[in-house]
């Protein structure tokens, strides 16, 4: 793992987003990106501190987690499987998970729900292994994400971020709380019926009187995408020169270009965006994105 964090915060350079500031915590590492860097730091940590050398974790065909948890592991010189949901493929993804050392397993989707049982089945009698849930949600995860907050300035009026399953935006507003700062935390859910991140945050944060959820961006759920989000997919790279990818970050920054347009933000207040990374999914959606 990388220890010396390059994660800049950068001006946006469209005019329509003046307003806007993107932390780049997609340059922390090309295979140990943004979010996942940040959630493995101290789930490493915790594995070493109770000898264990061999990281167990669950992800899709086309996991930015999966890849990131091989490649992390092996920096770290221990061993790493990932349970793979659905049927056996191959593709640039699990290319790079094999290449890191990851053992996969394929798992039909009724198993794969159950992670503890497939875990327990295959590793009860290793003591050596430690078990890290899909997108490495855990409390060591939030602790890891609450950090970011130590790195931006502390006059944020307005702080952006995808989700999934909340573990990075619950870390976001923990940092926020634990600073006493004023910044409200947006957060933009990628899957459909996303109402039930704020219930996830509560329970790592307490409170949720700083978080405002943006419900109505998800584009048809998880991984789902339309013709006018890839067309802003290309507009936006090809007017910031910054990669994004169209399961997270797409749908965040389609939601600051959506709010500043609707006037939902006063003028001269302060707006982060942050660049959670994941851009090895790009790859997932490569013929939708070939086409003019």
């Amino acid at each position: 793992m990388v220890t010396n964090v390059f994660s800049p915060l950068q001006k946006s350079k469209h005019p329509s987003r003046n307003q806007i500031l993107v932390k780049r915590d997609d340059l922390i590492d090309p295979y140990i990106s943004g979010n996942k860097w940040r959630k493995l730091k101290y789930i490493l940590l915790q594995a070493k501190n109770t000898n264990k050398n061999h990281l167990v974790t669950f992800g899709g065909a086309y996991s930015n987690h999966l890849v990131a948890t091989a490649a992390a592991c092996a920096r770290s010189g221990i061993k790493s499987t990932g349970f793979v949901r659905g049927d056996a493929v191959e593709n640039e993804m699990l290319l790079l998970c094999k290449l890191f050392g990851m053992e996969l397993i394929f798992t039909d989707r009724d198993s794969y729900r159950n992670k503890y049982l497939l875990y327990n089945t295959y590793f009860h009698q290793n003591p050596s292994t430690y078990f890290v849930d899909e997108g490495g949600a855990s409390k060591e995860a939030i602790i890891g994400c609450a950090e970011i907050i130590d790195e931006l300035p502390d006059d944020i009026d307005h702080l952006f971020c995808a989700a999934g399953t909340g573990t990075t935006a619950a870390g976001l507003l923990k940092g926020i709380q634990q600073r006493g700062l004023k910044t409200i935390l947006h957060v933009i859910p990628v899957l459909k019926a996303g109402s039930f991140i704020t219930d996830e945050i509560f329970k790592y944060t307490g409170s949720v009187e700083q978080l405002n959820l943006h419900t109505d961006y998800h584009f048809g759920g998880y991984a789902k995408t339309t013709p006018k989000l890839i067309t802003y997919i290309k507009t936006f790279i090809a007017q910031e020169g910054i990669l994004i990818d169209p399961v997270y970050t797409a749908k965040m920054f389609y939601a600051i270009d959506d709010l500043l347009l609707k006037g939902a933000f006063k003028a001269g207040e302060k707006i982060v965006a942050l660049h959670t990374g994941g851009l090895l999914g790009i790859m997932g959606m490569k013929d939708k994105l070939y086409k003019d």
